[in-house]
């Protein structure tokens, strides 16, 4: 299936990866998984953004890197949008440099990540994280990418 990918960057973050790549990184996550939503929105925010999306939320006061809203239909209503993933163009510069990853490498981790979280997936327990953490070495192998916890 074919999913839709909208791609809103409000960031004024430079270096953000192209629309197009954000889109290809997105569906890529989602070509093995079963599921019948065929719309997504990848937004691409600043600091200030994602802390207060964070804060309300998750109850944390802080930025990060990426957070993901699962879409669920209004009652006897059947739309096709599975969410949104908004990510923070700052954090995840940082987060590459400080690291010593390629940018482009962890940018495509954290919307597969994004994106998986949005279909269901989770790392709260220790068997939820080794499978989405294999999910996702699968994904960046198929883009091209280095295996994203190889370092630790």
């Amino acid at each position: 299936m074919s999913v839709d990918v909208v791609v809103q960057n409000v960031s004024a973050t430079s270096d953000v990866p192209s629309n197009e790549n954000i889109s290809r990184w997105a569906q890529t996550a989602l070509n093995d998984i079963e599921q019948e939503k065929s719309e997504l929105t990848v937004r691409v925010v600043d600091e200030n953004e994602i802390r207060e999306l964070n804060r309300t939320y998750r109850g944390k006061d802080q930025a990060t890197n990426v957070l993901s809203f699962p879409f669920t239909d209004p009652p006897q209503t059947a739309t096709n949008i599975l969410g949104d993933v908004v990510v923070c163009a700052s954090v995840i510069k940082r987060e590459a440099q400080e690291q010593n990853k390629a940018q482009d490498a962890h940018w495509a981790h954290m919307i597969v990540h994004g994106v998986l979280h949005l279909c269901g997936y989770d790392h709260e327990q220790q068997t939820q994280a080794e499978q989405m953490e294999r999910m996702e070495t699968t994904v960046l192998a198929q883009l091209g990418f280095p295996a994203p916890y190889a370092s630790r």
